[in-house]
């Protein structure tokens, strides 16, 4: 069965959430985020308490995040929010650490703010990755065995499809089907997080 959604997450969570649509998020993010928070010297001990304010302030700015036509608005917005609560952070500790590398902490700060640097491209590249990771296990229930193994064969694994089709007992053409209903609720989902 699939999951039926007219809107992406960042549309429903925009036009009216509900507990699904902010869980789903902070299913996907949290990862991200503390991962994130962990390379840049943040304390195990602080990094659910900066978690949880990065995502505190989404919750009450989401209403003015616009999309934007250039691609990446969503992540972009979201490393600024990361941004700005590493600098409060830093800020109420009075203690700057020392980054990993020459570079210091605001330093680094500064390369996350500028979308153009090599820093900021592999948050860009991360958050792609872990993203399109996390939406992959949670739409994953929503399909019959045989769907996902076709579609992981072909689409993840890169596979010919007339071997996944031989292996699966299918036609070429149920292997582009499957493929094509994942990718279509892989889309669906990501709308806006990725685009």
């Amino acid at each position: 069965m699939m999951i039926e959604t007219s809107f992406s997450l960042l549309d429903r969570l925009q036009q009216g959430p509900e507990d699904a649509s902010w869980q789903r998020m902070v299913d996907i993010y949290t990862p991200l985020i503390r991962g994130w928070l962990r390379r840049y010297t943040v304390l195990n001990q602080d990094i659910d308490d900066l978690v949880q304010e990065v995502l505190a302030v989404v919750v009450r700015k989401l209403h003015e995040f616009e999309r934007q036509p250039r691609i990446g608005a969503f992540r972009r917005w979201l490393r600024t929010i990361t941004v700005n609560c590493l600098r409060n952070f830093w800020r109420a500790q009075r203690y700057q650490p020392k980054a990993g590398g020459n570079a210091g902490f605001g330093d680094v700060l500064d390369q996350l703010e500028d979308p153009e640097s090599d820093l900021s491209r592999l948050w860009d590249k991360e958050h792609d990755d872990r993203v399109i990771q996390r939406l992959l296990e949670l739409i994953r229930p929503y399909f019959e065995a045989k769907t996902w193994q076709a579609f992981t064969g072909v689409a993840l694994q890169g596979r010919p499809v007339d071997q996944v089709a031989a292996e699966l007992g299918m036609s070429a053409n149920a292997v582009f089907i499957a493929k094509s209903r994942v990718l279509h609720q892989l889309r669906r989902e990501g709308q806006d997080l990725l685009e």
